[in-house]
């Protein structure tokens, strides 16, 4: 069989192809292709088809055990490419590279490629070939691999000649695209007018996907390194529209990284005719394409994008519109085209619906339940007549016996419905209306999952002295929506904090639970006063005397707010990464413990840190970094490479900026970003140990006056004296062991706290009469104070207070300094 160069191709039965490889092996350096597929009869890798030559002429197998040892057999089982040196001995001075080949339904064969000369494949070449066997993949599965239909996908494979292929090459920096015939050939371009220039290329695209093409040839610094993938049209000079698909990876410049000074980037990409992934015109593939859209829809938006792409276009229709019925209200959900000026009046999305009886055409085609198909002239409402004047199609959308909504085909130019048309579209009018009841339960499914994750996380992060505090949660995209993730920031005593980020196990309504449980959990030995290492190594004894299946990850770090400390504990969690304030980033080096609810006894080492004023901590979830399209070390670096190009003065987009380049995600992911800004104005402390003796009140009123006049608040230590005053009294009546009393000083407030041994709160008495002997401090202290309060504390607990004070001015701290408080 000729093809359109004159050469002779080999029917289906043949597995030899042309004697010369495509382009694209060719600027891979590639002089043989062989297509092995697995026959799941025998578990035997069989070669089905050839470019270049036959595989015994190069000393390949014509077949191979998948179970045994053997380059082609080692890279299936393997999954990613293999490049073995030493497959051929010497002199025979070829290189060999196997890669495998798979698709959605898991590995179904390899692609293994010879060249001249024992030196390998440089990285260029590999690069190449990895994006070719991507394509040679898709190609298979459009046959039938993967699915166990061996005879089709061989006589694919045997047929490999009809995958047309080509390479090009961009510089990045000059825009001169360096492409081969076969790429030029698929939009159509002599080779010997080609001028070099992406312009002219990108001339010949569908202006619809010209934007998405631009991200791929002008690609953003952070995408250097990663391969891309993409679907676009180019419009050939006869009109016709064909399909392309593209796979692009962005190469390094001479100076060995992207982003040098001479602009030396290059873009290697391989592009094919995709039409074989296209389905064609003809009903039968509207539907197939129709229903596998469908069939992933989880919203209603979702089913609305896929009613469009499968009716508007292939019909040649002017308009598209779905509705859902709620009662006897007709919603609009979908558009197509979007804006209002191509539709009617009182056509737009999100409307509250009109009700149905108001269109009495519409309301019989509704509760008939059969699709209408009206013709040019057809005597209608106004509001329905401007939707398709040359001819209007009105599908009820049926689900579980009843209509659940109406999609609207309209067309401009007069249109005769056909017998087959008419089959199409009353077929499509039953796939969608259970793809919209579907998707009604999926969103119902989703706002469920949504409320009980959101009501587990912080509704609002704490303001921070000198710091601020961001953070983001990504629901997963797959199955129960709700996940294990969780994070939070929890203020302590003394200008610390403590942040804290994990994962449990799993995602469902159990690991969702559990989550809020340890939330919960380490916020209250938070409260206690442990230090770092002993709230985790509390959490994971509860967790484990819990009982549960399930186990978590977290990391806890515990902030000094005046001085910058930090002291970090990790429980099987991924490490924090710093930004620096320079710009640099770095991944803090911490040695971690087992997660949470594994061993009971376990040990979880506290890794120290110093924070500098700009700096910002990022603790994350692997969801963010790791999936199975993206290993965790490109993820870290991803996450390294947004928070150096972010601006920290804007924390918001910061964390926006970080979880903007995840997509479809298989876990849910969370960020929480600190960045710490180091206080302006530091908080000033005394202490003073209140000794139980009969005038022990009276010293610590003197012992607080004193501190108050060093502290220039004289004329505010009225109240100040009255709160200590109750608040010592109170620890000494009714508590027993060591009390102390602390002052705080911190912008315009005052705090006073008392620290006693005994664990009971106090309680604030509800009706206090003229006889009763006491309860009325409590009230005093509530009166006076702004705020109050009691925390638990080592065993026992602290009672505080604050008055507010002037504002001192920044830095004032410093020339209020005294002698130590414990020296009165």
């Amino acid at each position: 069989m000729p093809d359109a160069g004159g050469r002779t191709r080999p029917g289906p039965e043949s597995s030899r192809v042309d004697p010369e490889p495509r382009d694209a092996l060719a600027s891979a350096g590639a002089t043989l292709a062989v297509v092995y597929l697995l026959d799941p009869a025998d578990g035997m890798l069989r070669a089905a088809g050839s470019v270049g030559g036959a595989p015994e002429e190069h000393g390949l197998p014509a077949a191979c055990p998948a179970a045994e040892s053997s380059p082609v057999a080692d890279a299936f089982r393997a999954g990613h490419p293999l490049w073995p040196m030493s497959a051929y001995p010497e002199p025979a001075r070829l290189s060999l590279a196997v890669l495998p080949l798979g698709g959605a339904s898991g590995p179904f064969g390899c692609l293994a490629v010879v060249e001249n000369g024992g030196e390998g494949f440089c990285a260029e070449r590999r690069a190449l070939l990895e994006m070719y066997a991507d394509h040679v993949a898709a190609w298979l599965e459009a046959a039938g691999a993967g699915r166990g239909d061996i005879a089709e996908s061989a006589r694919a494979a045997a047929a490999l000649e009809d995958l047309r292929v080509g390479t090009f090459t961009l510089h990045l920096g000059t825009g001169r695209i360096d492409a081969d015939p076969c790429a030029l050939e698929l939009v159509d371009l002599d080779p010997e007018e080609f001028d070099a220039r992406l312009e002219t290329l990108l001339a010949y695209t569908v202006p619809d996907d010209l934007p998405a093409l631009m991200t791929v040839v002008k690609p953003d610094p952070t995408s250097y390194g990663r391969g891309r993938d993409l679907e676009f049209r180019v419009r050939r000079p006869s009109g016709e529209l064909r399909w392309l698909r593209l796979r692009a990876r962005v190469l390094p410049d001479e100076e060995g990284g992207p982003g040098g000074d001479g602009g030396r980037e290059r873009l290697l990409g391989v592009v094919a005719d995709s039409s074989f992934l296209r389905p064609g015109g003809d009903d039968v593939s509207r539907l197939q394409q129709l229903s596998a859209a469908l069939a992933t829809a989880v919203t209603v938006g979702d089913v609305s994008h896929a009613v469009v792409d499968s009716l508007r276009e292939p019909l040649g229709a002017a308009r598209v519109a779905l509705a859902e019925l709620a009662g006897d209200r007709l919603a609009v959900v979908g558009l197509d085209p979007p804006g209002p000026g191509g539709w009617p009046e009182g056509w737009h999305a999100g409307s509250p619906g009109t009700p149905a009886r108001v269109l009495p055409t519409l309301d019989a085609a509704l509760s008939e339940g059969r699709a209408s198909l009206w013709e040019p002239g057809t005597v209608q409402e106004p509001a329905l007549a401007g939707v398709g004047p040359g001819g209007l199609a009105v599908l009820p959308l049926p689900a579980d016996g009843q209509v659940v909504g109406a999609c609207f085909v309209g067309w401009d130019a007069p249109h005769a419905f056909g017998a087959e048309e008419r089959s199409l579209l009353t077929a499509t009018a039953g796939l969608v209306g259970q793809a919209l009841k579907r998707a009604h339960a999926l969103d119902a499914e989703h706002e469920l999952a949504t409320t009980l994750q959101r009501s587990l996380l912080p509704r609002r992060l704490p303001d921070l002295p000198g710091a601020l505090a961001v953070a983001r949660y990504l629901p997963s995209m797959m199955g129960l929506e709700v996940g294990g993730d969780w994070y939070d920031v929890i203020p302590l005593a003394e200008g610390r904090v403590a942040l804290v980020i994990g994962d449990v196990q799993g995602h469902s309504a159990a690991a969702a639970t559990l989550m809020g449980q340890l939330r919960t959990a380490i916020r209250a030995y938070a409260a206690e006063g442990h230090p770092a290492d002993i709230v985790v190594s509390h959490t994971n004894r509860l967790l484990v005397s819990m009982e549960t299946d399930l186990f978590a990850t977290c990391t806890y770090v515990e902030l000094d707010l005046e001085e910058g400390h930090a002291w970090v504990v990790r429980a099987g969690h991924i490490p924090p990464v710093l930004r620096l304030p320079e710009g640099g980033t770095e991944e803090v080096a911490s040695e971690g413990g087992p997660p949470l609810g594994v061993l009971p006894d376990a040990e979880y080492p506290l890794t120290t840190l110093g924070l500098a004023p700009g700096t910002v901590l990022a603790l994350l979830t692997d969801g963010l970094v790791e999936s199975k399209r993206l290993d965790l070390d490109e993820g870290m670096g991803r996450v390294r490479d947004l928070l150096a190009a972010a601006d920290p003065a804007a924390a918001e987009r910061m964390a926006d900026d970080v979880v903007g380049g995840v997509t479809r995600r298989e876990d849910d992911a969370a960020l929480l970003l600190l960045r710490f800004d180091g206080m302006a104005s530091r908080p000033i402390r005394a202490g003073w140990s209140v000794w139980r003796l009969p005038d022990a009140v009276l010293h610590a009123r003197r012992f607080t006056a004193r501190t108050l006049r060093s502290w220039g608040l004289a004329d505010e230590a009225d109240v100040a004296l009255l709160v200590v005053s109750e608040l010592v009294t109170n620890a000494l009546l009714h508590t027993q062991g060591a009390a102390r009393l602390d002052l705080m000083l911190s912008g315009d407030r005052l705090r006073v706290a008392v620290t006693d041994s005994s664990p009971r709160a106090p309680a604030k008495p509800v009706i206090v009469d003229w006889e009763a002997t006491g309860g009325r401090g409590i009230l005093l202290v509530e009166a006076v104070s702004t705020a109050w309060g009691s925390v638990p504390v080592g065993g026992g607990k602290q009672v505080w207070a604050e008055v507010p004070v002037p504002p001192r001015e920044p830095g004032e701290g410093d020339r209020l300094a005294g002698p130590p408080a414990e020296a009165w």
